[in-house]
């Protein structure tokens, strides 16, 4: 009888690699270990570097330096893609983070992160295999690391993190991807808008994800969710909340009414073309 998988070790081992398909492929290898062999949840604090194994390319700059996302006759729509693809793979690392550096958790926790981060691993490889269709590679295009750096600034609690991190930077995909959808099928790429269709899917439970173990951790700690969340938000969003936001995803996502409401209050409106 084959071994339990130890998950929390094996993520980190995922998490290190720097090859971003050898990431994906060994992220969903360890799903189905765990799957058929069992797992062992050890709750043993992980030395979890600050920073994950990544690759060379893409080149990370400022938000403010990317170039501005039109369609022209060399790229047509591909770097929009690759800006999902990047933002897929970011997904993956910070799945396998909230897996192996958060210890002493319920195994439901791990179990959650484990099927997040492989569902994320598939929307990398459908992503990235697309954009070798129209004869581009993840890692041809600049990206920016707003994502890892949030995660950086809640690696000290994963109450933070589930706030911060599924709660705003990855629910943000879900408020803009129906518009690049839409963009996407007036070009006429209609596998891309069927991964997009996909992802927003299975990004609203991935959302849900982090509400929950939001809403549990706040319930241990004996904290109001709401006035938790608000207080987060002026902490490290200091008013730059982006909107609009695709409310019934959100709301499907576990978000209230009421923060629903705060986010609005919250929100900058920006126009990118």
């Amino acid at each position: 009888m084959a071994e339990a998988v130890d998950i929390r070790a094996q993520a980190l081992t995922c998490l290190l690699l720097t090859d971003p398909w050898q990431k994906a492929q060994a992220t969903q290898r360890l799903y189905h270990s765990a799957k058929q062999q069992g797992c062992v949840i050890t709750t043993n604090d992980v030395d979890v570097p600050a920073i994950p194994g990544r690759p060379e390319q893409p080149k990370l700059v400022s938000p403010r330096e990317l170039p501005r996302r039109r369609n022209n006759q060399q790229t047509g729509h591909a770097t929009l893609i690759h800006a999902v693809c990047h933002i897929e793979f970011n997904a993956i690392n910070l799945a396998l983070d909230a897996l192996a550096r958060f210890a002493a958790l319920p195994d439901a926790y791990y179990h959650d992160w484990l099927q997040v981060a492989y569902e994320e691993s598939t929307h990398f490889d459908m992503l990235s295999e697309h954009l070798r269709t129209m004869g581009f590679s993840y890692g041809d295009f600049p990206a920016h690391d707003g994502m890892w750096e949030m995660a950086q600034k809640t690696h000290h609690d994963p109450l933070t993190r589930m706030a911060l991190v599924p709660r705003v930077l990855e629910a943000r995909g879900l408020d803009v991807t129906p518009s690049m959808m839409n963009k996407l099928r007036k070009s006429g790429d209609l596998r891309a808008v069927e991964i997009l269709e996909l992802i927003l899917r299975e990004e609203v439970g991935h959302v849900k994800v982090g509400t929950d173990w939001f809403n549990y951790l706040c319930a241990q700690r004996d904290m109001d969710p709401f006035s938790t969340f608000k207080d987060l938000l002026e902490t490290y969003f200091n008013g730059e909340i982006r909107g609009p936001f695709h409310t019934e995803a959100r709301i499907e996502a576990g978000f209230s009414h009421d923060e629903m409401t705060l986010l609005e209050s919250q929100a900058v409106y920006k126009r990118r073309a």
